[in-house]
């Protein structure tokens, strides 16, 4: 890396930290912190939104995928897109009539405590360890591309680069104090701007990665065959169609994306964010995806999973490997920054609030919730310190938890629509699908342990379906075995006529409906989109005065930035007529 690049890096991070300043002033409530006092403008949710779905992995893994079967990874994440513009449609506008602060308040009003209590363990601890497995994944992935000189503090003496374990301290003590001290305000701000940066290096290493491959033409004709197949190998039609369902559900119940709908002004807003994550999701996969399938060309045997990574260090010109690391990191934080925040507002909200304190001052709700958030996210940095010494153990928690989660997710938009199911729906899914799923993955090894002979044959049978079809199986344990087990409860439920959660739920929203909500038309989030697209810009114009080559390519990409950034500054400075009281759309 050179000195621009390392100046870039640093700039980035100090950036998202004046940002998180910034908008602790604007925290005065529990509201303003985890909801964004629900004035949040929706193409800022949405694009937040948008970048909560990434992380590293998304490059690592799709990418991999797009390395090895082409076109097919592009399927999976459009399907994605799809049913995200369904949820829009659908349950978004719902989940803002509620009128509620977090989303475990509507557990509460439609189900009862032990539920919400259960959510909140099992998410806590699944979502602490898969983010500090992805906070390890991303250090490894990033201290390799930041050399540093001899006597370094944060050097590691083995590799000449940065630390891993330097890189994730570093990496999550920017996200824990811009999350700590912003509030929901500081994620979806720096999210915009990290999705600004990861969509300039993905733009960027789309032409230049073809160009290296030397053109469409002959990138479409040196590709293997069956690489520009929407469906391929494991990943069928029918896998696409049930991941659609399955896509649906977590966006339609995951806690960071219901956030999204709740911190908006008015249901209509929250239709529009569900529709920008979508249509975004629909529309850019072909561009994530094209720089890994034209390595493919270049270099037939790389490892997939860092094909991404490669391509971009290949193509990109001095001085924008420092924004690559900066989007890589934003893909990771974007995600981290979310679940913080989601799961302090949780903790403060509806486990210190109700079990510990209930007479607990607004501030003293801010104050916990900052509390909250450090020490999550201290647990979550102690977890990636500690991957390379739990001997795999952290997969095995993941498999548990990760076949729950559809388990869990399903009850609660079911409940959103059903009058009649109540607690009970989502303990008799828990206590049939969490041993069906201990059988289904590790059933097959513990039967090759207790019988090492050759077992029955239909056990035979069963075991080889089983491992010849993994999409399949999780498919099956995450959506349809529970799907099946809610339609056998609403039927039984039905007899005993509409539930008393049914009846909260419908009372809280003719209450949010009678209140009016005064819709403040706030100018801020565009003054720092504009600020960042500038600086982006500058930076753009440096590095285009700097390279050896690709000089039109990145004069464009300067010029745009910086057009966009006039257009924002417009936007966010221009004189704007007061917004009047008036009561939530039902859009």
């Amino acid at each position: 890396m050179t000195a621009i690049d390392y100046l870039v890096l640093v700039g980035f991070m100090a950036w998202m930290l004046v940002i998180g300043a910034i908008f602790s002033l604007r925290v005065k409530n529990s509201s303003d912190m985890f909801t964004a006092g629900g004035q949040s403008p929706w193409w800022i949710s949405g694009l937040s939104g948008f970048m909560t779905i990434f992380s590293a992995g998304t490059f690592v893994v799709w990418g991999g995928i797009a390395y090895r079967l082409g076109l097919v990874a592009v399927s999976i994440l459009v399907v994605i897109g799809m049913s995200t513009l369904l949820v829009g449609a659908t349950v978004a506008p719902r989940w803002h009539r509620m009128g509620i602060t977090t989303p475990t308040e509507f557990l509460r009003i439609r189900f009862n405590e032990p539920v919400v209590q259960a959510y909140t363990w099992i998410g806590m601890v699944y979502r602490a360890i898969a983010m500090g497995v992805g906070l390890y994944a991303l250090a490894v992935m990033l201290a390799v591309l930041v050399p540093l000189p001899e006597g370094t503090p944060f050097r590691d003496a083995q590799t000449g680069c940065l630390s891993v374990n330097w890189s994730i301290i570093l990496w999550g003590a920017v996200v824990i104090i811009y999350t700590m001290a912003g509030g929901l305000w500081a994620v979806l701000m720096t999210d915009v701007i990290q999705c600004l940066i990861l969509c300039l290096v993905v733009l960027l290493a789309v032409p230049l990665s073809i160009g290296a491959a030397g053109g469409v033409a002959q990138f479409w004709h040196q590709a293997p065959t069956g690489f520009f197949s929407p469906a391929a190998a494991e990943y069928t039609y029918t896998f696409l169609f049930l991941w659609f369902w399955i896509g649906f559900f977590r966006y339609a119940a995951d806690w960071a994306f219901v956030q999204r709908y709740i911190c908006v002004p008015t249901a209509k807003d929250a239709r529009k964010v569900a529709y920008l994550m979508g249509g975004l999701y629909v529309v850019s996969p072909l561009f994530w995806m094209l720089p890994a399938m034209a390595y493919r060309t270049l270099v037939p045997d790389a490892d997939p999973e860092q094909a991404y990574m490669l391509i971009c260090h290949r193509v990109l010109p001095a001085g924008m490997l420092g924004i690559m690391v900066a989007a890589m990191f934003s893909a990771t934080a974007s995600m981290v920054s979310s679940l913080l925040n989601v799961f302090a507002g949780v903790f403060a909200c509806d486990v210190y609030r109700p079990l510990i304190d209930p007479g607990a001052s607004e501030r003293r709700l801010v104050l916990v919730g900052r509390l909250a958030t450090l020490i999550y996210g201290g647990l979550v940095v102690g977890i990636a310190l500690s991957v390379p010494f739990l001997g795999g153990a952290e997969e095995l928690v993941l498999v548990l938890i990760t076949s729950l989660l559809g388990p869990l997710m399903l009850p609660t938009v079911w409940g959103v629509y059903s009058r009649h199911i109540n607690h009970w729906a989502i303990w008799i899914t828990l206590a049939v699908c969490g041993p069906v799923a201990i059988v289904a993955k590790f059933g097959p090894d513990l039967c090759a342990r207790l019988h090492p002979g050759t077992p029955p044959a239909w056990l035979a049978t069963a075991i080889e379906w089983l491992k010849a079809n993994p999409r399949l199986v999780d498919v099956i344990l995450g959506l349809l075995i529970p799907l099946g087990i809610l339609i056998v409860v609403e039927g039984l439920s039905r007899l005993r006529g509409i539930d008393a959660g049914w009846q909260r739920m419908e009372a809280a929203c003719n209450k949010r409906s009678a209140q009016p909500v005064a819709v403040v038309a706030s100018r801020l989030p565009a003054q720092i989109v504009a600020a960042s697209l500038a600086m982006l810009g500058i930076v753009m114009t440096v590095v285009t005065i700097y390279a050896a080559n690709q000089r039109i390519t990145l004069s464009v990409f300067s010029a745009l930035l910086l057009l966009a950034a006039a257009g924002m500054a417009w936007h966010g400075f221009r004189r704007t007529a007061s917004c009047p009281t008036k009561p939530p759309s039902d859009g």
